[in-house]
């Protein structure tokens, strides 16, 4: 079956960094375009970024432009996201998802907390 199975979260200080990663099976990965979601506590979940099937286009929400970047590795069947200089608005749990038209598949999150 397909799994989306996430990792790289954790607790970092204000302004520091992390790679999240992704790492998809049971589907032919660069059929999917991918894309990073977050959940914050008490708020409604929000698109980060998303990147096409070849990867060669990716669009990012306001909030994280300039900070945030994501790639991926048809090779490997891994999308990544590399946040920089992170805030504590950016705590929140990371979820990927691949879409194929009507398909789509969620894994499970990995946490983000940044605090001092």
């Amino acid at each position: 079956q397909v799994q989306l199975v996430e990792s790289g979260g954790g607790l970092v200080q204000p302004g520091g960094s992390l790679r999240l990663s992704c790492a998809a099976s049971g589907l032919t990965f660069s059929r999917y375009a991918m894309n990073w979601h977050r959940q914050a506590p008490g708020k409604g979940r929000e698109l980060v970024a998303a990147i096409t099937r070849a990867g060669d286009s990716s669009i990012y929400a306001d909030s994280v432009k300039g900070r945030f970047t994501i790639s991926r590795d048809n090779a490997e069947n891994t999308v990544y996201l590399q946040m920089n200089n992170l805030k504590p608005e950016d705590t929140a749990m990371y979820v990927c998802q691949a879409v194929n038209g009507q398909e789509n598949y969620w894994g499970q999150g990995t946490q983000v907390t940044v605090s001092s």
